[in-house]
């Protein structure tokens, strides 16, 4: 038994000096794994937070590239344009994965005249190592102190003030036209699941041709 333990030693020894090697591919497939049926079609489900259809988009508080940014203007294409809401770039892989496929289709949307923008609540460093590792070339703005999700009505309420996970929003989309009116709007309650980038821009395209009714006022 002592002749034997050496080698277990040395055997565990090289599996975790391999791990540690490759930890980051190792990641990333506990990542694709964990991600693999995350995309949806539509959104079929009653869950709707946010600004109503039909009120103007209120404008975030926000900093992108060390500037404060109020209005999204900047970032409208043509058309208008299609805010996300994610929960981090950090540690949800759902949301990294959503960013990616968004990127992977950011020529369809900026040929649709709708420009993308995101918005977490991760620090500024930390959505900036996630952009140039991934090569996004959209704009993530940093929430700051959690004031753009709180006045847009999606700041995920099951975290208190000190949590690390304090400062996520429900993960969706709201689609606002060249007015600034919200026109449309994509939240499913499973933060696991997201609308695919194409499905999303095609529920995007209607909705700021009018093609899509708002919903009836309830009284």
């Amino acid at each position: 038994m002592k002749k034997i333990l050496p080698g277990i030693t040395l055997v565990l020894m090289a599996c975790l000096v391999t791990a540690y090697i490759y930890r980051a591919p190792i990641k990333q497939a506990a990542y694709d794994l964990l991600t693999r049926d995350m995309f949806v079609a539509t959104d079929s489900d009653d869950f709707d937070p946010g600004p109503a259809i039909g009120s103007h988009f209120p404008g975030v508080t926000a900093s992108w590239r060390g500037g404060d940014v109020r209005l999204l203007n900047r970032f409208a294409g043509p058309r208008g344009t299609a805010f996300v809401a994610i929960r981090s770039v950090s540690w949800c892989p759902y949301c990294m994965r959503q960013v990616i496929e968004l990127q992977a289709h950011k020529a369809d949307w900026d040929a649709a005249g709708i420009g993308l923008v995101a918005m977490s609540y991760d620090a500024p460093e930390a959505q900036q190592a996630f952009i140039q590792a991934r090569g996004i070339d959209f704009p993530i703005l940093h929430d700051v102190d959690t004031l753009s999700f709180r006045t847009l009505g999606i700041l995920n309420p099951d975290y208190q003030l000190g949590d690390t996970a304090y400062g996520i929003p429900y993960p969706g989309m709201i689609v606002i036209d060249p007015q600034g009116v919200v026109v449309g709007k994509i939240f499913l309650e499973a933060y696991s699941s997201r609308v695919d980038a194409l499905s999303a821009l095609a529920y995007a395209q209607q909705a700021l041709t009018g093609a899509i009714e708002p919903p009836p006022v309830r009284r």
